[in-house]
């Protein structure tokens, strides 16, 4: 507590919640005896805090005089309490309301200046000062002339994020911020969102024209090396653009050439008129509610596909595959509805859906079944929790094995390494798909102390007429049977093959030539 003059008390309190704002009144109720004055200074007045609070001081003190300044703590709001009798004080408390009054006044006789803030930070990126996508937005509605836009993204800034840290991430923005002021004209460049900058050129291109621009500029891109504290970090890029003479839906029209760009692992595309895009995005709208339809109407269904012993000569084991039957009993395959269910983050829902029935299928008979698992269900907790939950209640867990897709995305290998133990501590096993389609990671994807390795279908069809391929098999199933891991061979459509993998020493086979996938599955039987 500071005392103004011998006659009047100050109490101030400082406010960062909503949920303390009972507390602050009952604490003026017990300092405060008489009728006292209230000045609330806050960064933005309209905030559910501050509206709250005067509210209660309203309620709590009717005959109080409240007012509102501001400052520029955007964090706190502060709450000043002069105390004073009015009897004993009118003048001080005329005194103080004239200057309370003053500084309000002031204050709104600099709201346009404070408007004009606002509006610059709603119109501006706060990390790198350029215009943001409301700005590009509003430029090319109020622009008469036709305009050549082109988005720049930078593909690798998550892995930038995730390995270097949010301090490198942002120097990187402002790096390829500055360079590209180098490049344009700085009013003529936007930061759309974390990973996208876009540019408007002063002239419109023809295609051929605009094909070598971009170019050009991706080359000027991709060459850039951007240096932090002695470490160089290297940036990808992605374009698009389009030769559209409209600017109606121009930012869409070259959104849609970027994501068919990214798609297709292209350095840039061009958007025209006659592409007609549209027509694929309302098809995915329409299979986004039919993902969604399945799922809520229990149409997401197992297909099982024999996996043939080798040795044996028998089909023990099976891969679940997860189909999608649509209101008219198409049948529709994961290439298809997996990514659709990713991007609408219900992807966890179809594999919950697929462990469920496999399980009730398989608990009752010999045979062992392997599900699928990709990056997204080892890193999400809710989907390992199902996990674990359905392999206790399950009377053999041995004949239960997760196969890992998608390893070559793996960032994480201490995560999924932690996943595993888990898994194979509960008694299922661990397999890898596709092993030796590329893995960059090769030491840390051989550390992860798998069961069976699934040798890449790529090599295997290749293996009687190319003999990279017969050699790359051959190393695989050595090291396999180094490290006491079984193999298994995909894509075997054919007994010479089938014949060929027998040869090698792969332990399983599995392929159109054992078996297609099927709604049931049949008993064990040799070929």
């Amino acid at each position: 507590m500071a005392k103004t003059n011998e006659k009047l008390k100050l109490n101030r309190f400082k406010i960062k919640s909503s949920t303390e704002v009972m507390d602050v009144i009952n604490e003026v109720k017990r300092c405060c005896s008489t009728i006292p004055l209230f000045h609330i200074a806050s960064y933005i007045h309209n905030t559910v805090l501050v509206q709250n609070l005067i509210r209660e001081l309203d309620k709590n003190f009717p005959d109080a005089k409240v007012v509102l300044l501001k400052h520029d703590d955007r964090n706190i709001t502060t709450l000043s309490v002069y105390d004073y009798d009015v009897k004993e004080n009118e003048n001080t408390s005329d005194e103080i309301l004239d200057q309370l009054y003053t500084m309000y006044d002031k204050t709104h006789n600099n709201i346009d200046e404070y408007r004009n803030q606002l509006f610059l930070r709603y119109f501006t990126d706060h990390l790198t000062n350029l215009p943001n996508l409301y700005q590009l937005r509003k430029d090319l509605q109020n622009d008469e002339e036709n305009n050549t836009l082109v988005l720049i993204k930078i593909d690798n800034f998550q892995t930038i994020n995730n390995f270097y840290g949010f301090v490198v991430g942002d120097y990187v923005i402002e790096y390829v911020s500055t360079f590209l002021k180098e490049i344009f004209d700085e009013t003529s460049i936007y930061r759309l969102s974390g990973t996208e900058f876009s540019v408007i050129l002063d002239d419109t291109y023809d295609f051929y024209r605009l094909k070598a621009y971009l170019s050009e500029l991706y080359k000027s891109l991709q060459n850039l090396v951007i240096t932090y504290q002695d470490i160089h970090i290297f940036v990808n890029f992605t374009l698009s653009s389009s030769v559209s003479q409209d600017n109606f839906n121009l930012f869409s029209k070259v959104s849609m050439a970027l994501k068919y760009a990214e798609d297709h692992s292209l350095p840039f595309w061009i958007y025209e008129d006659s592409m007609n895009f549209e027509n694929e995005y309302e098809k995915n709208l329409q299979l986004s509610q039919v993902v969604r339809e399945a799922i809520n109407s229990n149409r997401i269904v197992p297909y099982y596909q024999a996996i043939y012993d080798n040795h044996q000569g028998v089909v023990n084991k099976y891969e679940c595959l997860a189909r999608l039957v649509d209101k008219d009993n198409n049948v529709i395959s994961p290439q298809v509805f997996i990514p659709v269910a990713k991007s609408l983050k219900i992807y966890n829902k179809v594999t919950e859906i697929i462990i469920d029935k496999a399980f009730k299928e398989f608990e009752n008979n010999d045979h062992e079944v392997s599900i699928n698992l990709s990056i997204e269900d080892i890193m999400n907790n809710e989907v390992f929790e199902y996990i674990v939950n359905k392999i206790k209640n399950f009377p053999e867990p041995s004949r239960i094995t997760f196969e890992l897709l998608e390893s070559e995305a793996i960032l994480d290998f201490r995560k999924v390494g932690r996943f595993i133990e888990e898994i194979k501590r509960r008694g299922a096993k661990i397999a890898i798909d596709d092993f030796g389609s590329g893995y960059s990671n090769f030491s840390h994807i051989i550390n992860l102390k798998v069961d069976y390795i699934k040798i890449d279908g790529s090599l295997i069809e290749k293996i009687g007429t190319d003999k990279t391929s017969l050699i790359a098999v051959e190393t695989i199933v050595a090291l396999a049977k180094k490290l006491g891991v079984q193999t298994v061979a995909e894509y075997v459509v054919s007994s010479t093959i089938l014949t060929q993998v027998k040869n090698l020493g792969i332990d399983y086979s599995q392929g159109f030539y054992i078996d297609r996938p099927s709604l049931t599955f049949a008993e064990a039987s040799p070929l």
